[in-house]
């Protein structure tokens, strides 16, 4: 009696191996001096065999599945969301420059767009986050950049990290950006990064704080680290 396709073992799972499997069904059957209760046997446990192949292929998809994960990398102008992003392409990650793909101007509650540049409402497609939440096709994906509305996604991220810096650190970078640049020259964006430092109002609550006043690699090393540590 030749084995079928369907009853195809699964060493690694142990199908075909603990008695009711193919291998030892079809051994069992051979043994068996009444050939027609033998051939009902097999039916029954190819049929067995079959089930449970389909039981552990749908484990191992929801298993993998699982192992999708998306993070939130926050935190006020200043602390180093970019270049953290840029370092994370660099490795070889799945980075998103959020506020460069993602935002644009509009109410924050309503997501209606706006006229005219405030810091208030600078806010993301919240669709568009959903769509690259509901992407499997890359292991994790770290969105990095701020925005007025992640109250509207934030619960679909496994984790968020927020970049803290002193206000000297602070300080220091926003006096290397030119002054086209947010926060670069205009005494008044100044003055409300430093409001949003001290308050921060603008910030997820509970995030994971990461030093960012560490060089570059070593803040991804740390993110990386916790992520991973998340699995």
């Amino acid at each position: 009696m030749q084995k079928t396709p369907g009853s195809t073992c699964l060493p690694r799972w142990g199908v075909g191996r603990d008695g009711a499997g193919c291998t030892r069904c079809f051994s069992k059957c051979r043994d068996a001096g009444d050939k027609r209760a033998g051939k009902g046997a097999c039916r029954r446990r190819r049929h067995d065999s079959r089930e449970r192949q389909h039981l552990i292929s749908r484990i191992v998809c929801y298993h993998l599945a699982m192992g999708i994960r998306n993070y939130l990398i926050e935190g006020v102008s200043g602390t180093g969301k970019t270049s953290v992003c840029n370092e994370l392409q660099r490795r070889g990650y799945h980075a998103i420059h959020g506020d460069r793909e993602l935002a644009y101007q509009g109410d924050p509650e309503t997501g209606e767009p706006t006229d005219g540049f405030a810091h208030e409402h600078h806010i993301w497609h919240v669709d568009k986050v959903k769509a690259l939440v509901a992407n499997r096709d890359e292991a994790v994906t770290f969105f990095c950049g701020g925005s007025r509305n992640f109250a509207k996604f934030i619960d679909l991220f496994d984790g968020v990290f927020v970049l803290e810096v002193d206000l000297d650190t602070l300080n220091r970078r926003l006096d290397e950006r030119p002054d086209s640049e947010w926060g670069g020259g205009k005494p008044t964006e100044r003055e409300l990064i430093a409001r949003l430092h001290q308050t921060k109002e603008d910030i997820p609550k509970n995030g994971i704080s990461i030093d960012a006043t560490a060089p570059v690699a070593r803040v991804v090393d740390e993110i990386v680290r916790q992520s991973e540590a998340d699995k």
